[in-house]
């Protein structure tokens, strides 16, 4: 039987690839960015591919690998959570997919990969009126951070770096400041929370998936 075409191509990251069969207690993280990269990474959503959003202006770096999890979207069911926690009103969601941070000993040298994460808890970051979480994980079986189930037990420096990084990363000199918040942080039970409705927001306005989408979720067999 003759394989279909879309076989002989890439999968795109953000429709092509499934969330992870146990998402979203264990998911599947597309990696756009790492530590050491001294420009901006971004998927470009029409292609696919990773492209070169900017060059990193100022001296704030990412600190962990950091990316999205394939087949969610920031949109109402999301903003209505930011809003229920904040009491924050006429809060949307950002139109993006569902940002995460995933904590790892290793050096990831590159982005464009997928990795296997575990979520212990997030961010409810507020970028205007706009719901922008980003989720922290820990990579999956880490030597150093597998063990961590909960924002309890990561090490508080990291969790200051991650939320100084996401405060000021957009801050640009002489323009006045953004008008950015980290607004809670909170821990695994409601990171899985964010993360599922992320997976519902995504399912309204694209679907359930299809053969393709769901063909590779970077789990080892």
């Amino acid at each position: 039987m003759k394989k279909p075409l879309w076989h002989a191509f890439q999968a795109h990251p953000w429709h092509g690839v499934s969330p992870g069969e146990d998402a979203p207690q264990t998911v599947t993280a597309y990696i756009e960015l790492v530590p050491t990269d001294a420009v901006k990474y971004e998927l470009d959503k029409e292609t696919g591919i990773l492209r070169l959003d900017r060059p990193q202006q100022f001296s704030s770096q990412c600190p962990t690998p950091y990316g999205f999890i394939p087949r969610t979207f920031c949109g109402p069911l999301v903003a209505k959570r930011a809003a229920e926690r904040t009491g924050h009103k006429d809060i949307r969601g950002d139109g993006d997919p569902m940002d995460i941070c995933v904590l790892t000993e290793k050096v990831i040298s590159s982005g464009n990969l997928l990795v296997r994460a575990v979520p212990i808890g997030g961010l409810r970051m507020i970028d205007g009126s706009e719901a922008d979480d980003k989720i922290i994980a820990v990579l999956e079986s880490d030597l150093a951070y597998g063990e961590i189930q909960h924002m309890a037990q990561c090490p508080r420096a990291m969790v200051d770096r991650i939320k100084h990084y996401f405060l000021t990363y957009k801050q640009i000199p002489g323009e006045g400041r953004r008008k950015v918040e980290i607004a809670e942080v909170y821990d695994r039970p409601e990171a899985l929370e964010v993360i599922q409705r992320s997976m519902k927001d995504y399912q309204s306005l694209y679907g359930g998936g299809s053969e393709r989408s769901t063909r590779s979720s970077g789990r080892k067999r």
